[in-house]
């Protein structure tokens, strides 16, 4: 099933090497492809990213504070060796690890709320511990 603004939002990014417009205009976005994990066809998904050390990339499973995680949270679940990560004009293969310690959790949450005030929001109305997922070059 295609999203629109998805779409729209992808084909932008790859036109021009990981710059898009408004909503995300001077965001630090990235794509990434997973395969489905039912269907096992792939789904790429764009997703705001925060620096998480030197080579990682730290993207938070939201879904826009929605009581469930998102599909690509669960795509990488059931297929761990299906991600590819574009950043700018990067892609390649990535590989992905759950961040779930407490302290370098919460940090990583103060960091990207400082950045983007709304992530407070959507962490209060999903009501859930939000997954949050490093992911780095394989």
């Amino acid at each position: 099933m295609s999203n629109p603004f998805n779409d729209r939002v992808i084909a932008e990014f790859r036109a021009n090497k990981g710059v898009v417009g408004e909503p995300f205009e001077g965001t630090d976005l990235l794509l990434l492809t997973t395969k489905g994990a039912r269907s096992g066809q792939e789904r790429t998904t764009p997703l705001v990213y925060l620096p998480g050390g030197e080579r990682e990339l730290v993207v938070f499973a939201l879904n826009g504070g929605a009581p469930t995680a998102p599909a690509w949270y669960h795509n990488l679940r059931a297929h761990p060796g299906d991600l590819t990560v574009e950043v700018g004009g990067d892609r390649y293969r990535a590989r992905h690890v759950e961040i779930e310690d407490g302290e370098a959790y919460e940090e990583l949450w103060r960091r990207q709320i400082a950045i983007e005030p709304k992530f407070a929001g959507f962490r209060a109305k999903a009501g859930r511990r939000v997954p949050l997922v490093g992911l780095t070059r394989a």
